[in-house]
């Protein structure tokens, strides 16, 4: 009697289209949870890579440095890190108290100008007369409050900070340590490319923040200086705004230039239009000037990518993530390019080696 012949079962491992199948989906399972990793640490993941943005600047200064002063690395980096340390401090001290005080008034400013704005439109008809425009003014500056309150006083803020601080004074250190200890979990072919894509991204990065730290000196300056000569109440809290959100390309200027129009309305009709021509004329030195220098010694990277960036990373994660969608989006553009150009390199290869035996089988 011929006995029946079994077939693996929907369990049974040796099946390859079971394998595979599950080789899909462990793949999709794992994707999936690193996602949620991400999410639910994408607070300690921001201030890891604030603390990569603040190295890169560290060492992007020593090496400036060593250009003039031929000395140690190590005391180049002390001589840079305490000169941030010395600007800060010179800044919390002398012109705390100043600017915290000015702070409400320009919250107080804000709503008076919005608020008469809201009144000349309906009196103009192009707004309804439910629409108040005052409340949407106080509580838009509500936030704004929450905002100011977070940066001069909450504990979070100022510990996530120095957290920052402390990961970029120790990457900037020594950072071919932490090179080589990510680069030992890759297998051991794909570990030079590894080196040469860090070695690109560090060079980018570095470009990168130090024409943002060009620009937001140009601008901060520049706004309060020209500013002042107009007689416009403020300058150097206006000055001040606009060197820092020079930091959020797009989405900063326009916050800095709303802010700047209406204080300089509030002191007239003069200083409001002469706060807007400076506005004008310090956002096209940096459109024309810096910025195009910016993009050609780092990464050019489209103005529609980086506010829908901006947008995407601030709606998942917050400020953190809004202030550093620009770097993250540069740092993966330089992967995915460097990625391709090696893809292009093995396809070369492989097509060569492809014709050259072809040539060893083709008849003499």
């Amino acid at each position: 009697m011929a006995r029946h012949v079994e077939e693996p079962g929907p369990t049974e491992m040796r099946d390859p289209l079971i394998r595979q199948e599950l080789k899909r989906a462990s793949i999709w399972i794992g994707l999936v949870i690193v996602a949620l990793l991400v999410w639910q640490l994408s607070h300690a993941l921001l201030l890891i890579f604030g603390g990569i943005v603040l190295a890169s600047m560290l060492d992007g200064g020593t090496r400036l440095l060593g250009r003039v002063l031929p000395i140690a690395r190590s005391w180049r980096l002390l001589i840079i890190s305490l000169s941030v340390v010395t600007f800060l401090t010179w800044v919390f001290i002398f012109t705390g108290t100043q600017l915290v005080a000015q702070i409400d008034g320009l919250r107080l400013i804000i709503i008076d100008q919005i608020g008469r704005i809201g009144e000349w439109a309906q009196a103009k008809g192009l707004a309804s007369g439910g629409f108040d425009l005052t409340a949407l003014a106080k509580e838009a500056s509500g936030y704004v409050g929450k905002v100011t309150s977070a940066v001069s006083s909450a504990f979070e803020t100022m510990a996530s900070f120095a957290l920052i601080i402390v990961i970029a004074v120790f990457l900037a250190i020594e950072p071919r340590n932490y090179e080589r200890g990510v680069a030992w979990m890759f297998p051991l072919q794909h570990r030079e490319q590894f080196y040469e894509t860090m070695t690109l991204m560090g060079k980018t990065m570095r470009r990168l923040m130090a024409g943002r730290l060009l620009g937001m000196v140009i601008q901060g300056f520049g706004t309060w200086a020209l500013l002042s000569l107009g007689g416009v109440p403020m300058a150097g809290l206006l000055g001040l705004l606009t060197g820092i959100f020079a930091f959020l390309p797009n989405i900063g200027a326009i916050i800095s230039g709303s802010i700047m129009v209406l204080v300089g309305f509030s002191a007239g009709t003069n200083a409001g239009l002469w706060a807007f021509t400076v506005y004008v004329i310090v956002h096209l030195v940096d459109g024309w000037m810096i910025a195009p220098l910016v993009a050609k010694r780092s990464v050019d990277l489209a103005p529609a990518l980086v506010l829908s960036a901006q947008l995407l990373c601030g709606a998942l994660f917050g400020i953190l993530g809004l202030i550093f969608a620009d770097p993250i989006i540069a740092m993966i553009k330089v992967a995915l390019e460097k990625g391709s150009e090696e893809s292009a390199e093995r396809a070369e290869e492989a097509e060569a080696k492809k014709r050259g035996k072809a040539a060893k089988l083709a008849p003499a």
